[in-house]
């Protein structure tokens, strides 16, 4: 496709979808995604936030250090310690990108800089200037631009563009605007920026009403040509632009879109699932291409049109985005040759024989406690199985017993592995589970805040697998935790130390969450 019919996909997930409550990813987390994102074949990928951290920064570098087929992009602020902690980040990548951006609505300058517009405008030229400095991909945004003044955007994007910006991005910081209103704001701006024909023009939309996808759609009809978004939509507060909505709507609708992208869009439901994995949030049943309804028929009618032609029903084929339609029945007598093979077709990577071997270990144990494993089984093997690789596991469960009846206290006995020397400790709680954390919590020195505890079905059926998800936070670090078990409250055990070995690294959230486009 010519340039002019090229869509960037701009993916974001590492960055805006990290600062999501509760979604913070480690080091090797991040690394194992951008991957996957590689993989899906998007053009830029944002890792991160380097001047946040330590933590952010050492990401970043990760990513960049590992991704060679992908853009690799570090978000600044428009201040001199920002911009050069990013350069510094993305500096080992092939191709890297700067993306600084100020505040520039009305309330945002007032009540957040205390600066007046001039003052704004020179921060930026002068952050722009020094970020192409070090790096010949720059991208400006304007914070907040969806309620900023017209007249003002104007202005500071050619100033912006002149001092060398490469790609300009109207961020919906706040999700205020609807398809129409956003539409004319970029129409507007292209027409009225003198230099806009030297910049790509970018939308980064936020889902607060809902209409995300449908604005970026909006400004890709007036001329847009790069849209930000994350796996899953997952993003601060209600989310941003949905990746895979955003691809499969332009690849569908070539009618009305005139455009395309480079996405290899069988690798977005494995994408989708590595992300929904790592981070601890489930995507919901009916969610648009990645749900697991989102192919499903119940109605007779429908079901009936589909047998006869998919068409009737059907505008997408699932297999285009990584579904399966057949699949190879895995149980306890299936082989490593098998295994491997549908995790291949699962879209499922391992980096190492050390790792497939891991994850084949597990795939047998539970294969031993349910008849029949399904693909979603797989998954939650797979993530597990390469976790426990990368991760420092000096605290595992070496035995646990529970008891629980009616009108007694449940009493949880647990036995850890710690550091190599193997200790025991009982506890009483107010339910199995709660026992089992205190009885945990009285071997380690860590003592945590539980700020979430989820527990979701990975499949259906009374031997069906629970995967848990536990969110703790101490001394300011939040991480995440997963668990997976036919027995829920071993499955909450083990997410527990996953969370807690976390707490006991380095790998987890250090900082607070940050201001973003």
């Amino acid at each position: 496709m010519s340039e002019a019919d090229r869509l960037i996909i701009f993916d974001t997930t590492l960055r805006d979808g990290e600062q999501s409550p509760g979604a913070s990813m480690t080091r090797e987390e991040k690394v194992r995604i951008a991957r996957a994102l590689q993989r899906l074949r998007v053009d830029v990928i944002e890792a991160g936030f380097p001047a946040a951290s330590q933590g952010d920064f050492e990401s970043v570098r990760a990513v960049a250090e590992t991704i060679t087929e992908a853009r690799v992009c570090g978000l600044a602020r428009a201040n001199e310690q920002d911009i050069d902690r990013a350069g510094a980040a993305v500096a080992p990548a092939p191709a890297g990108r700067i993306h600084t951006f100020i505040a520039t609505s009305p309330v945002h300058m007032e009540k957040k800089l205390q600066l007046q517009p001039d003052e704004v405008i020179e921060r930026a030229v002068t952050a722009v200037g020094r970020a192409r400095n070090l790096c010949d991909d720059v991208e400006f945004s304007p914070e907040d631009a969806g309620r900023s003044d017209p007249e003002f955007l104007c202005r500071i994007i050619e100033r912006a563009i002149a001092a060398g910006a490469t790609t300009i991005n109207i961020p919906d910081t706040v999700g205020y605007n609807l398809p129409r209103q956003f539409a004319g704001l970029i129409r507007d701006l292209r027409e009225r920026v003198p230099n806009s024909d030297r910049a790509v023009w970018s939308v980064h939309c936020h889902n607060d009403l809902g209409v995300a996808v449908a604005n970026s759609l909006a400004a890709v009809r007036e001329g847009a040509r790069q849209i930000e978004c994350t796996i899953n939509g997952l993003g601060e507060r209600a989310g941003n632009a949905a990746l895979e909505e955003i691809v499969m709507a332009v690849r569908t609708r070539q009618d009305d879109l005139p455009c395309d992208t480079r996405i290899e869009t069988r690798e977005i439901v494995p994408t989708s699932k590595l992300v929904a994995n790592i981070t601890g949030f489930q995507v919901q049943p009916n969610k648009a291409i990645v749900g697991i309804n989102a192919f499903a028929h119940e109605s007779g009618i429908h079901q009936d049109g589909v047998l006869k032609h998919r068409e009737t029903y059907e505008i997408m084929r699932a297999e285009d985005v990584g579904w399966g339609t057949n699949r190879m029945v895995l149980g306890k007598h299936s082989g490593r040759n098998a295994f491997r093979s549908r995790c291949d077709e699962l879209g499922i990577r391992f980096e190492t024989a050390a790792q497939l071997n891991e994850a084949f270990q597990r795939f047998k144990d539970l294969a031993d406690k349910k008849h029949e494993i399904f693909d979603e089984d797989l998954q939650a093997v797979a993530t597990e199985a390469v976790a426990a690789m990368e991760e420092d596991q000096s605290v595992t469960l070496v035995a646990f017993r529970c008891c629980s009846e009616t009108g007694e206290t449940p009493v949880a006995d647990v036995t850890l592995e710690i550091d190599g020397e193997e200790r025991h400790n009982q506890a009483a709680g107010d339910g199995p589970v709660d026992a089992a954390f205190k009885a945990i919590d009285g071997l380690l020195d860590v003592r945590a805040e539980l700020l979430l505890y989820s527990v979701n079905n990975i499949t259906s059926g009374t031997d069906a697998q629970g995967e848990v998800t536990v969110r703790l936070e101490w001394g300011g670090r939040v991480v995440n935790g997963q668990g997976s078990d036919t027995d829920i409250v071993i499955a909450s055990a083990n997410a527990y130390l996953n969370a807690l070995n976390r707490l006991r690294t380095t790998g987890g959230r250090t900082h607070p969450q940050t201001d973003g486009v």
